[in-house]
């Protein structure tokens, strides 16, 4: 077996061994894990004037998993496969046209056959019984074509690509939105696909009035008639409002009790609040967003793409568990200022699927520089998750990464030039771009800015495994102890006993002491304050938040109910929940239950009170 100094968990040998390790062609595989940062290293230092400095600026930065790139980064930076690094794409605007949509389709399947998940908008197809023009066909509506696009992804998975991930949406005021909505009631359905609904203001406003809600579509002569009742709306690849034809009226509250009941019972959809999205969208003056990678950290326009890294927030506690725990903020600065150097040259590194992703990252720069490892990062501040100081000390982790990551971009650009589509006057006039501090908009008021948008908290669920199971995310450390299941090569499944990497350090410095009462996993986080939490970070985050509620089982549905309305207010711009139960199942079980199971990791005893099960991952487990 393959043996490194820098793993201290089985899981995490069998995560870089299965997923990151290079096997080239007739020569040896990598011999640890030093072998694969030197060489993400070396290729992510490739486009740069001295190579050699940046090389090993980037290895310092890698090892020890201070800096954690993206997972295609991870497998594919400097190696002979025929890859993207980038992590997702949300594919191009499908047109309401059979030819076309199946033109879409085949985009999608080489989008995933390279190793990168998928998000579509398919609020552009008709509804269900609308009557195809020409032809005199009945429409069958958009969830009958995600049917299409779920076989195709179990297709490209068969093959032995990568696990395949995809995010579907579609508009709150969508003739077939309910179809959507109930969409996953029963197991086995739609099992590659998230989904989330496109929530406008408009109708949260609605629902808050309890006023009628019109469902609609575009009023393309081709489409429906000339007569009846119309509104203008924003609708899917449309940079303004369009005349659309009122189909239909239903009670937006209503409509929301059904989202409501549908993500209590079966953890789908969650919810995307566009408006929000496009408000804070740094090129909302010349894109609107409807649609994000599989996750919802990155809100993207049609043919977008995720180059995305964590920092390891673990790596920068000093003196953990003690009085005098703080955070490394100066090594923090400097980290996040080399990740932005990294993510940058991805673009110029990777391979693309189809040639529209490749002009769009490049003509726009996006990158997602976020964090992992928060919830343990606190616990070793001695800050329990859900109080007020835990809130502050966060923000300013985040608030660290987004300054350092944007004054990082003004130097970029006065070194290698602007983003192609940069337009100063457009882009220091952006909401979030306003709030900046006055020496970074100074900057790019001179000097442009080498990336539109910078800052994203992904889920970072196999590379937190990497680390030595650190807490993932935004999230708190989700049990303590728990069985893991893997998915191996072959697709079948495998567990793993685990134990969270805050609590094992304690253990190993405090054996025979009782952890604090700032030892606190997800189900003893109340909701609010995981929301809280999350607003809190966003203001520093000009992508988004990847967030999923976890609850226990016995949640009721009328404490539920208004989670979501509660995270609009609060301004995030998505949010997911996950309640275990016998259709969404689990992907992590407590270690009191998986008595039968192989132990891979060191036993430590548990905590009371961690009894219950709760999935790793946002929407379900499609990133398992």
């Amino acid at each position: 077996m393959v043996t490194s100094a820098w793993f201290d968990t089985d899981i995490a040998r069998y995560i870089w061994a299965s997923k990151y390790r290079y096997r080239p062609a007739g020569r040896p595989a990598e011999a640890d894990i030093e072998a694969s940062w030197d060489r993400i290293a070396a290729a992510l230092a490739a486009p740069e004037a001295d190579a050699g400095y940046w090389s090993t600026c980037f290895l310092q930065a890698l090892r020890g998993f201070r800096f954690l790139p993206g997972g295609r980064i991870q497998a594919g930076a400097g190696t002979d496969y025929d890859v993207t690094l980038f992590n997702c794409f949300v594919m191009g605007v499908i047109e309401d046209d059979l030819e076309r949509i199946f033109d879409h389709l085949k985009e999608a399947a080489l989008t995933m056959q390279r190793g990168g998940g998928i998000g579509c908008d398919f609020s552009t197809l008709r509804p269900a019984g609308s009557v195809a023009p020409g032809s005199g066909a009945i429409a069958s509506g958009p969830v009958s074509f995600m049917r299409i696009w779920d076989s195709m992804c179990a297709t490209i998975q068969s093959t032995g690509a990568r696990r395949g991930a995809m995010m579907a949406t579609l508009r709150c005021d969508h003739p077939d939105i309910e179809t959507f909505i109930d969409a996953k009631s029963e197991a086995g359905v739609l099992t590659r696909f998230n989904l989330s609904v496109q929530i406008t203001d408009a109708f949260m406003e609605a629902v808050q009035n309890n006023a009628d809600w019109a469902l609609v579509f575009p009023a393309d002569a081709r489409h429906t008639p000339d007569d009846g009742e119309c509104v203008d709306r924003q609708w899917t690849g449309h940079q303004h409002p369009v005349r659309c034809r009122v189909l239909r009226r239903v009670s937006a509250r209503a409509l929301w009790e059904r989202l409501m009941r549908a993500t209590y019972k079966h953890a789908e959809p969650g919810v995307l609040f566009v408006d929000t999205v496009n408000h804070w969208n740094n090129l909302g003056n010349r894109e609107h967003i409807t649609a994000t990678n599989p996750c919802g950290e990155i809100p993207l326009p049609p043919y977008g793409a995720c180059d995305l890294g964590s920092v390891n927030l673990t790596r920068f506690v000093r003196a953990p568990f003690t009085g005098h725990a703080q955070m490394d903020w100066k090594g923090l600065e400097t980290i996040a200022a080399t990740a932005t150097r990294m993510l940058d040259n991805v673009i110029d590194v990777s391979r693309f699927p189809l040639p529209q992703q490749a002009e769009r990252a490049r003509g726009d720069r996006r990158i997602g520089l976020g964090i992992t490892g928060l919830g343990d990062a606190l616990i070793m501040l001695g800050l329990h998750y859900a109080g007020d100081k835990a809130r502050r000390t966060a923000a300013r982790m985040m608030q660290t990464i987004c300054l350092s990551a944007y004054r990082t971009s003004v130097e970029l650009a006065r070194v290698k030039g602007p983003f192609p589509r940069f337009e100063a006057r457009a882009y220091l006039e952006r909401p979030f771009v306003r709030g900046l501090p006055a020496d970074i908009r100074a900057g790019i008021a001179r000097h442009g800015m080498r990336n539109s948008h910078l800052t994203a908290i992904a889920p970072g669920g196999s590379i937190s495994l990497l680390a030595g199971n650190i807490s993932s995310g935004v999230e708190p450390v989700h049990q303590f102890r728990q069985r893991r299941w893997v998915l191996d090569a072959a697709a079948r499944r495998r567990a793993f006993y685990l134990t969270d990497y805050a609590h094992r350090l304690w253990r190993q410095r405090y054996p025979d002491a009782t952890p604090p009462a700032y030892f606190v996993d997800a189900l003893q986080v109340k909701p609010l304050a995981q929301l809280a939490m999350a607003a809190a970070l966003q203001p520093w985050v000009d992508n988004a938040i990847s967030k999923t509620i976890n609850l226990p089982e016995a949640y009721s549905f009328a404490a539920f109910r208004d989670l979501y309305q509660r995270a609009h207010a609060l301004g995030l711009k998505g949010c997911t929940t996950y309640r275990r139960n016998p259709v969404t199942g689990a992907v992590l079980t407590p270690w009191g239950q998986a008595a039968a199971c192989r132990s891979f990791d060191t036993g430590i005893p548990s905590s009371p009170g961690l009894a219950s099960p709760l999935s790793l991952v946002t929407h379900g487990a499609l990133q398992a």
